[in-house]
C-alpha cells in the first residue's frame, strides 16, 4: 500500500482536478490514484467538502505567498497588483474558481487583517476599504468564472462560430480599474472637509 499523509492526499487531488475538472473529482478515484482503499482518505478528511476545502486553501498558496504591502507603498498599485495576484492564481487550476468560491482559507485571515490595516493606514476610510476588497474579490471570481467556462474547461471544444471573441484580461483590467476610480473617488471625497458655512462657491 502507498504511504500518504495529508499534503500527498491534497496535491494528488488537485493534479486530479486538473486531469478531470471539479465535477468528477470523487474520493473513489482520488484513492484509485494513491493506489490505497477509499476509507483510508477519511482519517484525513471527514467528508469530500473538507477534502475541496484544503484544496482550496493549497490552491491558493501562490497567492497567500505573495509579500504583504509595506507603508511606502501606494495603495492604489498595491490593490490592482493585489487583485491580479488573485487572478493569476485562479487561473492556475482548472475550475480554479469553482472551487475557491465559498471557500474561507483560514490560513489567509491573518493576511487580509494586515492588507485592510495597510489601506486604513494609507487613508482608505475602513468601511470602504471592506467593501472594495470584497467587491474585488467577487468580481474577480466571477471574472474567471466565465473566463474558465469560455475555454470549454479544457475539452479542447471550440466554441461556436457566431459566438463573439473576449479578451478576458482586457475585461478584467477594465472592471478593476473602475473599482479603484471609484474608491479613489470616495475617499478624497471623505477627506475633503466640508466648505464653512456662509463660503462662497467657486467657479
Amino acid at each position: 500500500m502507498t504511504k500518504v499523509n495529508r499534503e500527498i492526499v491534497i496535491s494528488e487531488a488537485l493534479d486530479l482536478l486538473d486531469e478531470v475538472g471539479l465535477d468528477t473529482v470523487s474520493t473513489r478515484r482520488l484513492a484509485k490514484r494513491l493506489g490505497v482503499e477509499q476509507p483510508s482518505l477519511y482519517w484525513y478528511f471527514r467528508t469530500k467538502k473538507d477534502l475541496l476545502a484544503a484544496m482550496a486553501e493549497s490552491a491558493m498558496a501562490p497567492h497567500t505567498a505573495a509579500p504583504l504591502p509595506t507603508p511606502d507603498d501606494d495603495w492604489r498599485d498595491w490593490f490592482l497588483d493585489n487583485t491580479r495576484s488573485f487572478r493569476r492564481t485562479l487561473l492556475m487550476r482548472r475550475d480554479g474558481a469553482r472551487l475557491h468560491a465559498g471557500s474561507t482559507p483560514a490560513g489567509d485571515l491573518d493576511r487580509i487583517r494586515r492588507k485592510m490595516e495597510f489601506l486604513v493606514t494609507s487613508g482608505v476610510p475602513e468601511r470602504d476599504a471592506q467593501m472594495a476588497m470584497l467587491a474585488a474579490g467577487r468580481f474577480t471570481v466571477g471574472s474567471v468564472l466565465e473566463e474558465q467556462a469560455d475555454t470549454g474547461s479544457h475539452d479542447g471544444s471550440e466554441p461556436p462560430a457566431d459566438m463573439p471573441t473576449i479578451d478576458h484580461e482586457s475585461a478584467f483590467e477594465a472592471g478593476l480599474n473602475l473599482i479603484v476610480d471609484g474608491l479613489v473617488h470616495r475617499t478624497a471625497t471623505r477627506a475633503t472637509p466640508p466648505p464653512a458655512s456662509g463660503a462662497a462657491p467657486r467657479g
